[in-house]
């Protein structure tokens, strides 16, 4: 059987090389999925430029066609964003919104391409807001054909109005290691199904 493959698109606001908190926290998920036979690649988006809007191709020198042929490829997405003012960063409803084409691909049988792929994601921040970031880009990647596991969102929080990043951090906390093995478990288990067992075309 072919190895599964995972993308983290990172939806930081900063640009490589840059320390990136959400990029470190991706990295983690990525090295635990690895540790399933997983082969991982890693994107940050803010370092293409991927245009506003809904289509699959905006033009013009648009780089989402070939992180797209990135997802395509995968079978496993790892959705990873920062916590800014309490919502997801501004890339990352970017990624949401490019991915809203995906409403109307389709397989040879009528099945939405996405309809194969497990999605996951990773939240950091040192603020309130994980849980409701989580929550709405579960039902986005789930709206657009993804499946996701069970507990397939990993996050920290840092504490409210102090300073510090999880890049600051001597050890990753026992919490968010035990979850990303958690999460990068229980998604090669679901991707694994979903290759050898895709959903019915009717």
């Amino acid at each position: 059987m072919t190895a599964l493959r995972a993308v983290a698109l990172t939806c930081s606001l900063k640009p490589s090389p840059a320390p990136s908190s959400t990029e470190l926290l991706a990295g983690q998920v990525l090295d635990e999925l690895r540790g399933h036979g997983v082969e991982c690649e890693s994107i940050r988006v803010v370092d293409h430029d991927v245009r506003p809007g809904v289509e699959k191709d905006m033009g013009d020198g648009d780089a989402w066609p070939s992180i797209r042929d990135k997802v395509l490829g995968a079978d496993i997405l790892v959705l990873a964003s920062p916590t800014w003012v309490g919502h997801m960063s501004s890339v990352a409803q970017r990624v949401l919104e490019r991915l809203d084409a995906e409403l109307s691909e389709t397989d040879d049988e009528g099945r939405p391409l996405m309809f194969g792929k497990v999605a996951v994601t990773a939240v950091v921040g040192n603020e309130d807001g994980a849980h409701k970031i989580t929550a709405d880009l579960f039902q986005a990647l789930n709206d657009t054909g993804f499946t996701i596991p069970a507990q397939g969102g990993t996050y920290w929080n840092g504490e409210a109005m102090t300073p510090g990043d999880y890049n600051d951090l001597d050890d990753t906390p026992d919490a968010v290691a035990s979850t990303n093995a958690t999460l990068a478990r229980n998604a090669t288990h679901l991707a694994t199904l979903l290759t050898t067992t895709p959903y019915p075309a009717k």
